[in-house]
């Protein structure tokens, strides 16, 4: 009796996790079948999924309307180089918050934190200013400086390094390791599923960002693909294909990183709130 009760939650639970896959895959396979589709047939009553006629015209739009191309090198460069040098920096004091002692250091941590709860609106003037003093507006270290680092990034690296054994530490100081070579060859390879998980994080954060790469880039060529769709979408009247067309192109990269990266995604989820 209590194997066909444990069988019968089990077909449930079985269900309810196919209900939800079908909830989270059915919208993006519309989006794509329905950018192959003409303006007529987006907006038919009754819909149906499949186009009465496959058509490419609308990703011919798109390249033709905006510079997509170009859009898609400035999004790589600007969310590649943001995440890559936040890991680098977020981990580095991320080892200096778990691994080392000195003075004010749960002060300073405290305060990196408190700087989450600020909103971006916040600080896009003195930001736009400070960036116009400098000269960099409108370019690549413009957008990539002021996100050197993240408070989620250190916050979310110090717990998990906070994790590993220090007794690691203390072998490697005892063969003669300096502070850096214990973060490069002990901390760094153990953390290998936080540091692609908060990759992802901060790329996908990046990538669909639309305010802040606005306000920092004036012309065409350093829009990134976020802000050409909002120029594409905002314009007089709008054409469904075309758009949907963009949508497609712009979340297409992000789906083959998660894809490529869920094994150390749902890793470093899984082990980010294990205590030692």
């Amino acid at each position: 009796m209590k194997k066909s009760k444990g069988t019968l939650f089990e077909r449930i639970g079985d269900l309810i996790l196919l209900l939800i896959l079908l909830i989270v895959i059915l919208p993006l396979l519309w989006l794509l079948v329905s950018s192959f589709k003409s303006d007529a047939d987006v907006i038919k009553w009754p819909p149906h999924f499949f186009p009465e006629k496959w058509v490419a015209d609308q990703y011919r739009y798109v390249v033709k309307a905006i510079p997509v191309l170009r859009m898609l090198r400035n999004t790589v460069i600007f969310a590649g180089c943001v995440t890559v040098v936040s890991l680098f920096f977020d981990s580095m004091a991320a080892y200096a918050f778990s691994r080392m002692h000195f003075r004010g250091k749960k002060v300073i941590f405290n305060v990196i934190l408190l700087t989450m709860m600020v909103p971006f609106q916040v600080i896009m003037i003195p930001l736009y200013l400070e960036e116009f003093n400098l000269g960099i507006l409108n370019t690549y270290a413009g957008l990539i400086l002021p996100r050197a680092a993240s408070a989620y990034g250190i916050y979310m690296l110090t717990s998990f390094f906070g994790n590993i054994p220090k007794s690691l530490d203390e072998a490697a100081r005892i063969d003669g390791m300096k502070e850096f070579q214990i973060y490069s060859r002990i901390i760094a390879p153990l953390a290998k599923p936080a540091f692609v998980t908060l990759g992802i994080f901060h790329f996908m954060n990046n990538w669909n960002d639309l305010l802040y790469p606005m306000m920092l880039t004036s012309s065409v060529e350093m829009r990134t693909l976020s802000a050409g769709l909002a120029v594409l979408v905002g314009s007089n009247s709008i054409k469904f294909g075309p758009t949907l067309a963009a949508t497609v192109i712009s979340i297409a990269p992000l789906l083959i990183l998660f894809l490529f990266g869920q094994r150390f995604f749902m890793e470093g989820i899984a082990t980010s709130g294990m205590k030692e």
